[in-house]
C-alpha cells in the first residue's frame, strides 16, 4: 500500500521565507497528496507570496494562535495517512518524503520518522548538520534531555502515521517552542521511532526564531515534563531527578549565554539540588563570569 502524504505548513510573517518552503514540498521526488498551509494571521506579504501558487497549495487563514494551533488545524484538514510539518523558514531537500515515507512503508511497528538537518543562517549560508539523531524506543532518551539528539529538525524533520497523531493528542495549543518535543515525545512513548541518516532539512537561525527565546523554553519544557512525570505512564522517581536535574542544567547554560545571571543561577541550584555531581560543571560557567567580570573593568 502506498501512504498518502499531507504536508502541514504554519505559516506566520515569514514572507521571506515562504516561497522557498513550499517550493522545497512541490519539488519532491515522492509528491504529496495535499500542501495545506495554514496562515496564523499573518501582518505581512505572507499571504500574497502564496497566491502565487495557485492550486498546488490549499490556503487556510485564521487569527493568530500560535504555531501549535496552526499545525492542529492543519491535520485536522488533511486527509493522507501520514503528516508531514514543515515551518515557513526552513526547506527540505527534494529526497525527504521519499526516503521517510519508505521507512513507514518497511516497518509497520514504526510510527515517526525524522532525518537529519543541515543548520543555515537568514541567508542559507550552512552553518553545520546533524546526524546524531536515534531510533527505535526513544522516548526514555527524550526525558535524559542531556543535549544528545534524539529526534532531530524541530518542526520540520518528522512525518508521523495520522493514526499516532490522534492517538497522543496533536499538539498541546499552550506551548509553542517546546511543542516539537512534547509532541513527539507522546508519539515516542507508544510507538516505535526511525531514523533517516541523512540532512534533508535546511533547518534555519534567523533573530526571530522561537527558540531563541529563553524564558518561553523554560516555561514550555517545565510543563512539557510536568506532563511526561504524570499519570499511569510517569517514569521513576529516580528518572524523574536526573531529567530534571539536567534541564536545569540546560536552562541554567542558556541563561548564562543569554547574561541573566540571576536566572542562570536559580536553576543551577536547582541542578545542583538533584543531580550534585553536576558542581565542576558550573565551576566552569563561574570562571567565566570572572573572566567577564575582569574584562569589563580593564
Amino acid at each position: 500500500m502506498t501512504l498518502r502524504v499531507s504536508v502541514i505548513v504554519p505559516a506566520y510573517n515569514h514572507g521571506r521565507f515562504i516561497e522557498e518552503a513550499v517550493d522545497s514540498v512541490l519539488a519532491q521526488t515522492a509528491p504529496a497528496a495535499e500542501t495545506i498551509v495554514i496562515d496564523d494571521g499573518s501582518t505581512d506579504d505572507t499571504l500574497v507570496r502564496l497566491a502565487s501558487f495557485g492550486a498546488r497549495i490549499e490556503v487556510i487563514r485564521q487569527a493568530n494562535a500560535g504555531v501549535s494551533a496552526a499545525r492542529n488545524r492543519g491535520a485536522t484538514a488533511a486527509s493522507g495517512d501520514v503528516i508531514a510539518f514543515l515551518d515557513s523558514d526552513d526547506a527540505w531537500l527534494p529526497t525527504k518524503l521519499e526516503r521517510q515515507v519508505a521507512r513507514l512503508e518497511t516497518d509497520g511497528g514504526v510510527a515517526l520518522v525524522h532525518c537529519g538537518v543541515t543548520e543555515v543562517d537568514a541567508d542559507g549560508r550552512t552553518l553545520g548538520s546533524r546526524l546524531d539523531g536515534q531510533e527505535g524506543w526513544v522516548a526514555d532518551a527524550m526525558l535524559r534531555f542531556g543535549g544528545e539528539g534524539v529526534v532531530l529538525g524541530g518542526g520540520s524533520a518528522a512525518v508521523v502515521r495520522r493514526e499516532a497523531y490522534r492517538e497522543a493528542g496533536g499538539f498541546d495549543e499552550r506551548l509553542s517552542t517546546s511543542a516539537d518535543w512534547d509532541f513527539y515525545y507522546r508519539v515516542a512513548q507508544r510507538y516505535r521511532v526511525a531514523f533517516v541518516p541523512e540532512a534533508l532539512v535546511r533547518y534555519r537561525y534567523h533573530g526571530a526564531n522561537m527558540h531563541s527565546n529563553v524564558r518561553v523554553m523554560e516555561h514550555d519544557m517545565l510543563l512539557a515534563f510536568s506532563k511526561a512525570f504524570a499519570g499511569a505512564r510517569a517514569p521513576n522517581r529516580d528518572r524523574r531527578r536526573s531529567s530534571y536535574g539536567n534541564l536545569h542544567f540546560v536552562l541554567a547554560g542558556c541563561y548564562f549565554r543569554a547574561g541573566d545571571y540571576r536566572r542562570f543561577a536559580r536553576h543551577a541550584l536547582q541542578c545542583l539540588a538533584l543531580t550534585p555531581g553536576r558542581a565542576g560543571r558550573f565551576l566552569v560557567y563561574l570562571s567565566r563570569l570572572l573572566g567577564r567580570v575582569r574584562r569589563g573593568h580593564e
